[in-house]
């Protein structure tokens, strides 16, 4: 939806090329926001950043150095970027342990202690972080992924309450499965484990704990970035934004 409500705003956006982060990029650039488009698809970022008139960054979040070389005054940070691996604890590498909290855990806290100057100088500025359910909820076998979320979800609410003063808010927004390409291939290796079609893995396996039976849309998660980035969401700091079909209210 085109909007005027972010004109003259400059966004960051990581994970950007595909997915939620697409979509994060094209609803803020819609709303009037110049949109730095991050990821580590070149191709695909250069794609997205031409569509929406954005500029493109290709990053890899996985090394600790590289936030230095993206923008620093930029007026909103949208932390999507992330990856999963799926191993019991006991037989988990550690290395993708430790890639993953790179990636989603101290990327993010690079890139806002990155960015912060500007938006405090300023006195005005968004950081909204892509968390997840797993950010309020433990399944099996997702040690990284889980510990990163719930990691995030307590460096967002820091952010909070150091950037109050400043006129920053900081907010995660904590989605259930949303229509991935990651997600899509999930179903259909749940699929062929389970011997059951791709629908029932839907409703099965991955929305069990959900009382709305559906997938989110990137579409949907991205509407409630923009509205967490707008003038109306001043007041809204510290929170997450639970986006998961009703699976947190059991």
């Amino acid at each position: 939806m085109e909007s005027t409500e972010l004109n003259g705003r400059t966004a960051l956006v990581t994970g950007a090329a595909n997915g939620i982060g697409r979509a994060c990029a094209e609803a803020l650039a819609a709303a009037g926001a110049h949109v730095h488009v991050v990821d580590l698809a070149a191709d695909a970022a250069r794609a997205v950043a031409e569509q929406i008139g954005g500029t493109a960054h290709v990053v890899d979040l996985g090394d600790p150095g590289a936030v230095e070389g993206l923008p620093a005054e930029v007026d909103i940070v949208v932390n999507n970027a992330g990856l999963q691996h799926v191993a019991p604890v006991h037989e988990f590498p550690p290395d993708r342990f430790a890639l993953i909290q790179r990636v989603m855990v101290e990327a993010p806290f690079r890139l806002v202690r990155h960015t912060l100057p500007h938006m405090y100088r300023q006195g005005w500025g968004r950081v909204v972080n892509i968390s997840s359910v797993h950010g309020l909820r433990a399944s099996p076998f997702k040690a990284a992924y889980v510990t990163a979320k719930h990691g995030l979800e307590g460096l967002s609410k820091v952010i909070a309450l150091e950037g109050a003063e400043h006129g920053v808010t900081s907010n995660c927004v904590s989605p259930g499965y949303v229509r991935t390409a990651l997600v899509e291939a999930q179903i259909a290796d749940q699929a062929a484990a389970h011997g059951i079609p791709a629908a029932q893995v839907v409703e099965r396996v991955l929305l069990e704990q959900a009382a709305v039976k559906r997938l989110l849309e990137p579409a949907e998660v991205a509407e409630a970035v923009r509205w967490l980035c707008s003038p109306a969401a001043g007041y809204v700091t510290g929170t997450s934004l639970t986006m998961d079909g009703g699976w947190t209210a059991h």
